[in-house]
């Protein structure tokens, strides 16, 4: 029986070769298909808004004019993360000047804020008051931030991409059903329907729910973009929009004045960089910290075979996690605002990097406990959303934006329909109490009048044989970080197509708590092995939503993460 079953193989192999094109079926190579064009590509959390920005490229707009108009976008259909009451980083790659920039338009604390602010009489963290207050409340750079990049390298005006978001404002969206469910949610129903302004805009006359496909107006946020459009960035920080956020301030004492608001500026930044066998690494500088410790986890994996080791085996999950260990441990004592605190970037030093790899077994785990902020200055020469752009033109653009938690803080400014952001929970409130991502800090992020709160958002662009290969970022609090490490990874050493790239499942350890959070689709004897490691495995949710384009040849490649419903690659 086992010749018949041999010779029967032979003779099916024989006949119509090992080749796909000899095969009498179509054959693919990958199970993850990304969406490809050669006239660029938009790829966000939200087809329309990517839609939007496929426009803007449609008519001859740059990637940084696309860019606003999808962020912009955003703000009315994903109104979780998009925003214009919170803040966030851009990087951008200029091709006929041939030069990256970054944008920084996070969120500032306010001039009267203090390192106390967040405690009780006691001296104790109150969690209300960091998170689910006006205090809680950083001044926004969004409107700033997309406006600075719009005058200064884009093409359009700032009316011809306001116009596609109060026109969605304006006449309404249909709700998508993940919105439709987050709504209804309890968790969410309870939050919202408490701030009267948040329940009259994203409920019912009568306070019931709207039904998936149901189309949702806002016309509060339309007026909002509609100052906008006429009157620019002033009316935000100068004009009638900033008068009512400055009154909703004062009736329920909150810190941002006229003040805060008008002395706001987005600040245009040198971004880091690193390199990655063969390939440059260019990400976004602190208030980010996703940028700093990109670099130095690929610093430390450089000397490691990853590649060889194969995706998901638990050799290379065992060295992911070591040194996120190591990278979380450094952020928690040396991250910070870099205009108030001296951040070493030595930290992207490849010696600092092999100086830690030292205390790296690759058999045997490190207990989170043995493992220390290192010490740098040795070495030293000197629901959140992200989009990705690229253009016909050769320009690139990686942002990442946010209200912090998902709605912010859930409270709303009055006649604007836009949520304010909870930003000021992302400093460093006490040392040794975790913020809501479970994140620890030090003075380096302590709350400072005027500071920026440290992030981990990583807006990314990675170079190869110097043009804009792989523009990425994600959202994921803590975990945005080791979300886009393991995409770059799995393009840069596992040789995946972008989809893949982006679909195939995610681990994240951030020092502490000493855990190593897996998605699902690791095999089982992979468990097995790091649990004989010591490991402590914590099934996890999903984990980020990485919207990504690689540029190949004359090709676009785009990829959205199937881990947010309703994200979407658009080709112009």
């Amino acid at each position: 029986m086992m010749l018949r079953i041999t010779l029967t193989l032979i003779i099916f192999f024989t006949s119509f070769g090992v080749y796909p094109n000899n095969l009498p079926i179509i054959e693919y190579n990958s199970i993850s298909h990304p969406v490809i064009s050669k006239t660029g590509m938009v790829v966000s959390q939200r087809q329309s808004a990517s839609e939007v920005g496929a426009e803007i490229l449609r008519k001859g707009g740059n990637a940084v004019d696309a860019a606003v108009a999808t962020g912009l976008a955003l703000a009315v259909v994903l109104p979780r993360a998009g925003n214009l009451g919170g803040g966030g980083f851009m990087v951008v790659y200029l091709k006929d000047a041939d030069k990256t920039i970054t944008i920084d338009y996070r969120e500032m604390a306010p001039a009267s804020a203090h390192r106390d602010l967040f405690l009780d009489e006691e001296g104790n963290y109150d969690k209300n008051k960091a998170q689910f207050s006006l205090l809680s409340a950083g001044v926004p750079g969004t409107v700033a931030g997309l406006h600075l990049a719009l005058t200064k390298y884009g093409t359009m005006s700032w009316e011809e991409v306001l116009e596609p978001s109060i026109k969605l404002a304006e006449e309404g969206f249909a709700v998508p059903y993940d919105l439709a469910n987050i709504l209804a949610s309890s968790r969410y129903k309870k939050r919202l329907s408490s701030n009267i302004a948040a329940a009259e805009s994203y409920y019912k006359k009568d306070k019931s729910n709207y039904e998936a496909g149901e189309i949702l107006k806002l016309p509060d946020l339309a007026w909002t973009l509609k100052q906008l459009a006429e009157y620019g960035p002033d009316a935000f920080y100068k004009g009638e929009i900033a008068k009512k956020i400055v009154q909703e301030m004062e009736r329920n004492k909150g810190l941002i004045t006229f003040e805060d608001l008008e002395n706001y500026k987005a600040v245009e930044r040198s971004p880091v960089e690193g390199t990655y066998k063969g390939f440059r690494i260019v990400s976004m500088p602190p208030a980010s910290s996703g940028g700093v410790h990109l670099i130095q986890m690929l610093n430390m994996l450089e000397e490691y075979p990853i590649g060889e080791m194969g995706f998901g085996s638990a050799d290379s999950i065992h060295l992911l996690a070591e040194v996120m260990k190591r990278a979380y441990a450094d952020r928690s004592k040396h991250l910070g605002d870099m205009d108030f605190y001296n951040v070493p970037f030595s930290l992207m030093s490849k010696k600092y990097s092999n100086s830690l790899n030292k205390s790296i077994s690759v058999k045997s785990r490190t207990a989170s406990k043995d493992v220390f902020p290192g010490d740098p200055y040795p070495y030293e020469s000197p629901d959140t959303t992200h989009f990705s752009v690229m253009d016909q033109y050769g320009n690139a653009v990686s942002n990442t934006y946010t209200l912090n938690f998902s709605y912010g803080s859930g409270i709303m400014i009055p006649g604007t329909g836009m949520l304010m952001n909870n930003e000021m929970d992302d400093f460093s409130s006490k040392p040794g109490v975790p913020n809501g991502y479970g994140l620890l800090g030090s003075e380096a992020n302590s709350i400072q009048a005027n500071k920026r709160p440290l992030s981990s958002m990583t807006p990314t662009i990675i170079f190869k044989d110097n043009k804009p290969y792989l523009v990425l970022g994600s959202p994921g609090g803590s975990r945005i970080i080791t979300t886009v490490l393991q995409v770059a990874l799995n393009v840069m050493e596992h040789k995946m197509n972008v989809a893949q790239a982006v679909n195939s499942p995610r681990i994240h350890h951030q020092w502490l708590p000493e855990v190593l959070m897996m998605e699902k689709g690791f095999g089982p004897d992979t468990e097995k092995i790091l649990k004989e490691k010591g490991y402590n495995l914590y099934p996890s949710s999903t984990m980020g939503s990485v919207q990504a384009i690689i540029k190949e040849g004359e090709y676009f490649y785009g990829a959205a993460d199937p881990r947010r419903p309703g994200s979407g690659a658009v080709a112009p």
